[in-house]
């Protein structure tokens, strides 16, 4: 199972290293780069205030917070559903230096950066010049955002797995090939992750039609 864990934050503002905190982290469990139905989501208490030009942006203020657990009682939860594997978030470096930041505080070891999986760094190389916000490349892919009101980390972490299946190649990259037992004859298509198989079996008077077909072939290979 080749296991990866797509994430994204919300917080007071853009330095952690000035004091800013995460007050919402939502991760989503992808394998073979598509979700699998699995989170982890938290709105967290900062012990600090909200600038009101942090709450225009993702809408969280102070008041709603109250009540929520700090970092430090959800950490262990994080770090057990990041796992040990790949992590994928938009402009992951901001994302890596405000939960390093926070892992600081605990004196917790911080997020290797060999794991760091920076689909704006993708997206860039493959659209050079173009605006590349999640918002652009949703529109660019046909992904809706309607839901989008403003940068809810868990709906921002969905919208952020549709365009990352585009960026590694498409809906196609997790297309498998299982072949049916019964007999050989029938094969069915299935879009790995939470998607409808589609089974396509030949009739008899198909197979009866192709077989006739072949028999007017000179050595088929089919026959060999």
């Amino acid at each position: 199972m080749s296991r990866s864990v797509l994430f994204d934050t919300e917080t007071t503002g853009l330095d952690p290293g000035g004091g800013d905190r995460v007050i919402e982290v939502a991760c989503l469990e992808l394998v073979r780069d598509l979700p699998t139905g699995r989170h982890f989501h938290a709105l967290i208490d900062p012990e600090r205030d909200i600038p009101a030009d942090a709450t225009r942006v993702h809408g969280i203020t102070a008041a709603q917070l109250q009540g929520k657990p700090r970092f430090a009682e959800l950490a262990p939860a994080l770090l057990d559903f990041l796992g040990s594997g790949p992590l994928v978030a938009h402009n992951a470096p901001f994302d890596f230096s405000f939960l390093d930041a926070e892992f600081a505080r605990l004196s917790l070891p911080a997020l290797a950066p060999a794991r760091m999986i920076d689909t704006l760094a993708l997206a860039r190389s493959r659209f050079p010049g173009l605006p590349n916000s999640l918002d652009a490349l949703c529109r660019r892919f046909g992904i809706d955002l309607s839901e989008r009101t403003a940068h809810n980390a868990l709906l921002d972490c969905r919208l952020l797995a549709q365009v990352y299946v585009e960026l590694t190649g498409g809906r196609q990259r997790g297309l498998e090939l299982a072949v049916a037992e019964a007999g050989g004859a029938a094969a069915s298509f299935a879009l790995a992750g939470p998607r409808r198989a589609v089974l396509l079996e030949p009739s008899p008077a198909r197979l009866a039609a192709h077989q006739a077909f072949i028999a007017k072939l000179k050595d088929p290979l089919w026959t060999a």
